[in-house]
């Protein structure tokens, strides 16, 4: 189990949910687990497992039925621009442009016109968007709306980047750059990452530590650390080795 010490930025404390209705669903149990500042962390799991479930409440989009999430100490009791979000469906407005779009947050932050200028101009450099700027999403390929949506999650500044299997539905080439992209982007700006996937291989690609849930209830099986070098290859040994534990994990 990782350790949840004082310099962990992410405290997962003991998080049960239980569904109420018709017939109750116990779908998380007793799930603990810590994430170090600055560390890249993947949940993968069986579907059922409860890996959404518990993205929602770390995000605060959702409410655990016991325990609590903690992030620098603090109780999650809500969203909040502590933690910047990023989803598989792009989620962005088709009536704004790719800044527009950036600039969403920093403008329920209050920040000046010129304040907000700034710091758009500088996300979408760092996710190689600039000349996109004036376009709107629907001339955007997939790969090329998820980077507006990583630019506008980290537009606000977060603690913790949030990532609920947002390359899922990509095609495996733009995936792969993304993947790169991503790594990149979270080495410049040191940011805690904790990103769920069904995908084993591309945890293995990104994370520090996976944490692999259990299905009914959803809880840790185990949390793997990942000891490889970045970049890390597919074709090599020890990465294949490394995601053949976390699927013979998964599979019991």
């Amino acid at each position: 189990m990782a350790s949840m010490n004082d310099e962990s930025k992410v405290v997962v404390d003991s998080i049960g949910k239980r569904f109420e209705g018709r017939q109750s669903v116990q779908a998380l149990e007793d799930v603990s687990f810590g994430v170090e500042d600055g560390k890249f962390v993947c949940i993968v799991g069986p579907s059922g497992c409860g890996k959404t479930t518990l993205f929602r409440i770390i995000a605060g989009l959702e409410t655990a039925t016991s325990g609590e999430v903690r992030l620098a100490g603090k109780p999650v009791q809500g969203p909040g621009t502590d933690r910047g979000m990023v989803f598989q469906g792009y989620g962005l407005f088709p009536w704004r442009t790719v800044s527009g779009n950036v600039a969403f947050g920093l403008e329920q932050q209050g920040l000046s016109e010129a304040e907000r200028e700034a710091r758009v101009e500088e996300m979408l450099d760092l996710v190689g968007l600039t000349e996109f700027a004036d376009a709107y999403p629907k001339a955007l390929s997939g790969g090329m709306k998820q980077r507006v949506g990583i630019a506008r999650a980290l537009a606000v500044d977060p603690e913790t980047l949030l990532m609920d299997e947002p390359f899922g539905s990509l095609d495996a080439q733009t995936r792969g750059l993304l993947h790169e992209e991503l790594l990149s982007v979270w080495d410049e700006t040191g940011k805690t990452v904790l990103f769920v996937t069904h995908d084993v291989g591309e945890a293995v690609t990104l994370a520090d530590r996976i944490v692999v849930m259990a299905p009914s209830p959803g809880r840790v099986q185990e949390i793997v650390d990942v000891d490889l070098k970045r970049p890390r290859e597919p074709t090599d040994n020890a990465f294949a080795e490394q995601v053949a534990h976390v699927r013979s994990l998964i599979s019991e």
